[in-house]
């Protein structure tokens, strides 16, 4: 029977974390100007600082 290790970085939670404020923040911007072109960057932050944070729990956790 093989065993299992499970390692979890802070390095990984602190990236996590803070990729996910950003898209948060990111967030807030959509909604405080729709239809311009803050709203568009909004999205784009959001949407990229989500898929870091997915990438930094896949990548360091």
């Amino acid at each position: 029977m093989a065993e299992t290790e499970t390692v979890a970085s802070d390095k990984g939670i602190g990236l996590a974390t803070l990729f996910t404020l950003l898209a948060a923040g990111a967030t807030i911007a959509m909604f405080v100007a729709p239809g311009t072109e803050l709203a568009a960057w909004g999205f784009a932050a959001a949407v990229t600082a989500g898929v870091l944070a997915v990438a930094a729990v896949h990548i360091y956790w």
